[in-house]
């Protein structure tokens, strides 16, 4: 054969070759979209999580014998709930994790933000059949065989909304701005704050919550690129709010005083006898949970009494699996076993925040720092708390309160934090592909 000939015979076999592995991956990407081995999620942060959920399952079952027996209830009514809802928030926490980011993050993060809104608004005139009370508010919404509480899941949306409009409205303007300039660039958030703040805090009297979205809302703005300047302002403001919403209402007066009349003791110590007689609390008695709660952890000493074994949770601490769960770990699994407990919830930190760090999408990097936030604020609001050094706030501890809608919540934030991170998998994995010099160019 013709040396040139068989050149371009040769060359064009090479060229059908490389065309026909092409079609055929192609044809692989398009059919096999949803099973991709070599982008892969964070699987540390999936492992720490699901032994959280796993020690909230077992305290539901030691922590909750008094009310079992008080309430006539089944030996295992708090354990089975909360079995069956761990067990599914770990399948949904690995489901949401093979889904693609741009096809996941911003449905879920619409859906619960403008979804559990709209039911904040309509909960306060659904009939009470429909409905759970606490502290004379409606705060659950019932269905068929369980409970939800929308503030819970709105949580996460309201995060959303502020990673994307602060990525559309926020992160590109200049730092340097006239007060008056800045305060009318946020003040829209506020529109937004000031309406779940309505819901939250007077239709169900839930101020914890208040507390904690208006944290995760001013520490965003300092990831958005906002002066220090406009803080001064604003948390001014919010002080004032929040005696207002303390004065209008007599239980949270109660609480405050009650609170304070078990500290002032050491703060008023170090103050002018005419400033100390005149803001000293006379005739509140100490806090009855707080004081509980601290003798559990002290009961609890260094290893512990042994799972099962705790004495405070026969009725002296009450609702010990729920809000002051971690004076139950304690007492029972000791300072060691808390510490151990600690040692989980910051490695699912360090995941979230490394993940955070790591990915290229703005929004999503705004959306995993503000689930950080979230954990770290209701862990510090709960633990703070319970030890008496602020008043009690009823937020429940994350991943390890009972209740089904706080650790599905949770399910769903870390769920779709681990979609995120198969976003830096790939994009790592794009930049290989780019940099690796091609060999038939050589």
């Amino acid at each position: 054969m013709n040396p040139f000939l068989s050149y371009l015979f040769f060359d064009n076999l090479f060229v059908i070759i490389i065309d026909m592995n092409n079609i055929k991956n192609k044809f692989k990407s398009q059919t096999f979209t949803k099973i991709d081995t070599s982008v892969k999620p964070d699987v540390p942060l999936f492992i720490f999580a699901s032994l959280l959920i796993i020690i909230s399952i077992i305290f539901s079952y030691s922590l909750s014998v008094y009310t079992v027996v008080y309430f006539d209830y089944n030996q295992f009514h708090f354990f089975i709930r909360q079995f069956i809802v761990g067990t599914f928030s770990i399948f949904l926490m690995w489901y949401m994790a093979t889904i693609p980011a741009d096809k996941l993050i911003g449905k879920v993060g619409w859906t619960l933000f403008f979804g559990f809104l709209f039911l904040m608004i309509v909960m306060p005139f659904l009939p009470a059949s429909w409905v759970t009370a606490s502290g004379g508010a409606n705060r659950w919404i019932r269905l068929p065989g369980f409970s939800i509480s929308p503030v819970e899941f709105f949580k996460i949306g309201f995060i959303y909304f502020l990673a994307w409009s602060f990525y559309r409205k926020l992160i590109d303007q200049p730092k340097k701005m006239k007060l008056k300039d800045e305060m009318l660039l946020v003040l829209p958030y506020f529109g937004v704050f000031f309406v779940a703040v309505f819901f939250i805090a007077f239709m169900q009297k839930d101020l914890g919550n208040v507390v904690l979205l208006f944290t995760i809302l001013m520490t965003m703005f300092i990831f958005a690129n906002r002066s220090l300047k406009l803080f001064l302002p604003i948390i001014g403001a919010a002080l004032v709010g929040l005696v207002g919403l303390i004065l209008v209402a007599p239980h949270r007066i109660n609480r405050i005083l009650q609170w304070w009349g078990s500290v002032q003791d050491g703060m008023l110590a170090f103050m002018p006898d005419f400033i100390s007689s005149a803001i000293r609390v006379k005739d509140f008695p100490e806090p009855y949970q707080v004081a509980h709660s601290l003798n559990a952890i002290h009961n609890g000493g260094f290893f512990g009494t042994g799972i099962g074994e705790g004495n405070l949770k026969m009725g002296f601490l009450t609702e010990v699996h729920t809000d002051f769960v971690l004076a139950g770990i304690t007492e029972e699994w000791g300072l060691l076993g808390l510490i151990g407990v600690l040692f989980l919830l910051l490695c699912v930190l360090w995941r979230i925040f490394k993940i955070s760090n790591r990915v290229e999408n703005p929004i999503y990097h705004l959306f995993t720092l503000g689930i950080a936030l979230m954990i770290i604020v209701a862990f510090l609001i709960n633990s703070y708390g319970i030890s008496g050094m602020i008043p009690i706030k009823g937020i429940a501890v994350p991943f390890l309160s009972y209740g089904g809608s706080s650790l599905l919540s949770m399910a769903i934030s870390i769920g779709l934090i681990l979609s995120i991170s198969k976003e830096i998998t790939k994009e790592e994995k794009e930049k290989e592909e780019i940099e690796e010099p091609n060999p038939l160019s050589q």
